[in-house]
């Protein structure tokens, strides 16, 4: 029996985040930013039809932004995190069997449900998604996870499939493929685009029937795989548990310039807390830490990048010795004089935290220290996150990341619950 995927893709996510809560932004253009408010990185069908474009810094997205009476919105990373999480909850109700991709993708096994029903199903999919979440969704079914991507794309961009389109067995597989520009084929980079554009294979469908040999020449196996996958041969296994993390980033670029020793060690024991949690998360310890910071390379002050690399003598998930450590690095990394724009902190060599291979003289009751661990992590799930943190953190933040134009974390912060006047 052929297996059946589907592809679930939340439309213009983290602006449809800010719609649940905010009911007046529909049909109104809305743009999310980045970090520091730096590029737009979400956009409603409105904004995209005002001309503005994916990644845009802000600044030359103005004119456009004020003609059209654009809605401007900084990223509420809380906000669309928990309403991924309750997307995917919702999901799980139709089938356990729920790969979830991204923060906003996420691919399903639907083992045992009849194939002459599958439309009907994507569409009851769509429904109950944004009955209970209020996000609107898309919904690729297809033999295969490749020809999945493939309808969800086509779902999103045509007004005929109603937000659902179903390729398993479907006559009009050839059509879809041919919609689609090889570009935009699952995997298929740049590099990898160009070289085929040059031998004249332009859209799926020509990627499809291009000649196995030459494929397995110039794109190996995994090049075959897709081809292989676009013809209706599932070469990609469903994977309900993603293999182990390799590294941990956690890294921010800051408000403001700084300059100051103390601001910097601040700020790097913050990231290093977000990086432990992480690690914990996924039951993971560290070997090797680095830290490293960064000048603003668009500014004509001196420049100056520096990174460290510490080896742990025992790896370890425990937030405050990774931050002694990380402040080793800082004290090592910084100079006067300059102005720092960024800095970051990345976990690598990550072992399984139980068992660990204890050093020789390690003074740490690591059993102690990882339960210890445990209940703060779950005090901050509950009461939210830094409710308890490390004294290295800080609490005023004038380097914070700026989000001048966020909304309130609804979900996930006691203090910004949506309230109904009077």
């Amino acid at each position: 029996m052929l297996p059946v995927f589907a592809l679930i893709d939340c439309n213009n996510f983290y602006v449809s985040c800010e719609r649940v809560f905010n009911p007046k932004l529909r049909e109104r253009p809305v743009v999310v930013l980045s970090n520091n408010d730096g590029c737009i990185i979400s956009r409603s069908e409105e904004a995209k039809a005002a001309g503005i474009k994916m990644g845009a810094p802000l600044f030359q997205a103005q004119e456009l932004i004020g003609a059209h009476n654009v809605e401007v919105f900084s990223s509420n990373y809380s906000l669309y995190g928990d309403m991924s999480r309750r997307v995917m909850e919702t999901l799980q109700e139709f089938t356990p069997e729920v790969d979830v991709y991204s923060i906003d993708e996420a691919f399903l096994r639907l083992s045992g449900f009849r194939h002459e029903k599958l439309t009907e199903t994507g569409n009851e999919m769509r429904e109950t998604v944004r009955r209970w979440t209020g996000i609107p969704i898309s919904v690729g079914i297809a033999p295969t996870k490749t020809l999945a991507k493939i309808a969800v794309n086509v779902a999103k961009k045509s007004n005929r499939a109603h937000g659902v389109v179903n390729l398993f067995g479907s006559p009009y597989t050839d059509a879809a493929l041919a919609r689609v520009a090889v570009e935009d084929v699952w995997c298929i980079g740049r590099n990898r685009a160009r070289l085929l554009k040059d031998a004249g294979i332009k859209t799926a469908r020509d990627l499809r029937s291009a000649d196995d040999r030459w494929i397995r020449k110039h794109m190996n196996v995994v090049g075959l795989r897709i081809v292989h996958e676009l013809r209706g041969t599932s070469c990609l296994p469903f994977d309900q548990c993603p293999s182990s993390k390799k590294s941990i980033t956690v890294s921010r670029s800051f408000g403001c310039a700084v300059d100051s020793l103390a601001d910097v060690r601040e700020a790097v024991a913050l990231y290093v807390s977000r990086a432990a949690e992480k690690l914990r998360r996924e039951r993971l310890a560290a070997r090797v830490l680095m830290v490293f910071l960064a000048t603003n390379r668009f500014s004509d002050a001196p420049q100056y990048s520096p990174s460290v690399t510490v080896n742990l003598p025992v790896p370890t998930d425990v937030t405050p010795e990774l931050i002694r450590y990380a402040h080793e690095g800082v004290e090592r990394a910084f100079r006067p004089g300059y102005q720092f724009k960024k800095a970051g902190v990345m976990l690598v060599d990550l072992v399984p935290a139980s068992p660990a291979q204890a050093g020789l003289f390690d003074r740490i009751d690591r059993a102690r220290a990882r339960r210890v661990m445990n209940a703060i992590d779950m005090i901050n799930r509950r009461m939210g996150p830094g409710t308890i943190r490390c004294a290295a953190v800080g609490f005023k933040h004038p380097w914070s990341t700026r989000l001048e134009k966020r909304s309130s974390r609804y979900t996930t912060n006691w203090n910004e619950l949506l309230t109904l006047p009077d």
